[in-house]
């Protein structure tokens, strides 16, 4: 699994011109899921997410979690995340995992997020959605379960 994070002051998605989700200050993760990922894969995510450090303290360092300012999430579900584009110049998605296998574990990451406490909202998975931000610093983090990085 892989997650790109993007702290922003606010974010919102759209399908069919409607919002579906929207958050004010917190972090808009884009969700890519690998045909390996397990709920391992997710739990892991989840906890580095709800941990990691990148909000500012009041001398202005990064030192305090979505958790610690009550953040709010917003769940993007992007299989394009599981590209291989070492050959030629059209990535290949084949190691996405397909949608009866995505679905499920995207629906479990959000479930596992919600479980934080904080608000949590989402697009919807295989739709085309717009989505609009605005990053707050810029900061951005990408984590893969794979890796661990």
């Amino acid at each position: 699994m892989r997650v790109v994070i993007q702290r922003v002051s606010e974010a919102s998605v759209k399908v069919d011109n409607k919002i579906v989700g929207e958050i004010g200050k917190g972090l808009m993760l884009l969700i890519g899921v690998d045909e390996s990922d397990e709920n391992t894969d997710a739990d892991w995510i989840v906890k580095k997410i709800i941990d990691v450090r990148v909000f500012s303290d009041d001398e202005g360092k990064m030192n305090h979690s979505v958790k610690d300012i009550n953040g709010e999430i917003l769940c993007i579900s992007q299989f394009t995340l599981i590209s291989d584009y070492k050959k030629g110049n059209r990535p290949s998605y084949i190691k996405a995992a397909r949608p009866d296998k995505a679905i499920p574990l995207f629906e479990y990451f959000k479930d596992e997020m919600k479980k934080s406490g904080l608000k949590t909202e989402s697009g919807i998975f295989g739709a085309d959605m717009k989505v609009s931000l605005i990053n707050d610093g810029p900061v951005t983090l990408v984590f893969d379960s794979k890796t661990k990085l």
